[in-house]
């Protein structure tokens, strides 16, 4: 990795819940200063006492570089890097209320997974039109699960940005030998992978749920990823960077493994659960919820057909009994599989 073109430490992360405590832990790990801020203040005053997050990451203690701050201002203002980890609807409030504190040119990246509530923009659009042009933005992805990065199990990730300089930087920031870090330049394609199978993973689900088995589990798992290569060719993304960690490789860890909200929202609506119940049973956000329809509304606009998030939507709008939904996908027009995979264009 290159050496650091521009400051980034301290490194201020803000959302200390399992992913930004996980992401400020592995940064820490390097040797690097970072601050770690959380909107719940009495969570924030334990942390500083028992310098672990016993709420989500319990019996892991934090490195001696990583500062709990309990001020949103000073914990801003005093870094030169700030790293997003919030759910994806409360990011654009977290931007509104970052821009007037941060000088320009400071870099911001997030690991926030999903659109934005308000608009159904993708995050970097919505932070670009917020911060305004002179912050370098970068977007961290790919196949990871929070308590696992925390362990310091062996983890790759994707940072995409339209800087170079920035996303060489801040890889050099996290990677380590248990943390590899690749970096693209493709922002579009990475935001698509991150947000569209959350909501396949629901689907995986609700068929695991539903006791269907790992044959279509598979099955679910391959289309839905053809449902994601026509998304991203129909939108300009690049179909070698949805067969990297942030397309496939995130895809099959959200669909496999319990680890997952949204796998564990699909479980519990498949064992019978209502949407509501089933969210109560998950207790955390579940990014599919969110971005279902927008995602849905996407590929109508532009024209593509994605048949397992249409049936998901149904699902969690509209009352659909699951197995229905499951009964629709399989009573779809028999087509070739080479023939319909061929017409993606490879951008």
């Amino acid at each position: 990795m290159s050496a650091q073109p521009f400051p980034l430490f301290p490194t201020t992360v803000i959302g200390a819940g399992a992913w930004g405590t996980a992401l400020a832990m592995a940064i820490a790990r390097n040797g690097h200063e970072v601050l770690l801020w959380g909107r719940d203040a009495v969570q924030m005053e334990e942390m500083q006492k028992t310098h672990s997050n016993e709420r989500y990451l319990p019996g892991l203690r934090f490195p001696d570089t990583l500062n709990i701050i309990g001020d949103f201002e000073q914990a801003v203002t005093a870094g030169n890097h700030v790293l997003i980890a919030v759910p994806s609807i409360a990011f654009s409030d977290t931007l509104n209320v970052l821009q007037p504190l941060i000088e320009d040119g400071t870099p911001v990246s997030w690991a926030t997974k999903g659109l934005t509530t308000e608009t159904g923009r993708f995050l970097y659009d919505t932070a670009a039109e917020i911060l305004g042009e002179s912050h370098p933005l970068a977007v961290i992805s790919g196949p990871s699960f929070a308590a696992e990065v925390a362990k310091g199990l062996p983890t790759a990730v994707t940072i995409a940005s339209a800087d170079d300089l920035f996303s060489q930087a801040l890889a050099s920031a996290m990677h380590c030998p248990a943390l590899r870090v690749y970096t693209t330049d493709d922002v579009l394609g990475v935001q698509i992978g991150g947000i569209v199978k959350n909501v396949l993973a629901i689907s995986a689900g609700i068929s695991d749920g539903l006791g269907y088995g790992a044959n279509a589990r598979a099955a679910l798992i391959t289309r839905g990823m053809a449902e994601i290569l026509r998304l991203a060719a129909s939108l300009g993304a690049r179909t070698e960077t949805m067969m990297g960690l942030s397309g496939i490789g995130d895809l099959i860890l959200t669909c496999t493994d319990d680890q997952s909200r949204n796998r564990q929202l699909g479980l519990a609506i498949g064992r019978g659960l209502t949407v509501e119940k089933a969210l109560t049973e998950v207790g955390k956000t579940v990014e599919g919820m969110h971005a279902a329809r927008e995602v849905l509304m996407r590929a109508q606009q532009a024209g593509i057909e994605m048949p397992i998030v249409e049936q998901v939507c149904k699902i969690l709008f509209e009352g659909y009994d699951p197995r229905e939904a499951v009964q629709a996908l399989l009573c779809r027009e028999q087509k070739a599989e080479a023939g319909h995979l061929a017409s993606i264009p490879n951008n």
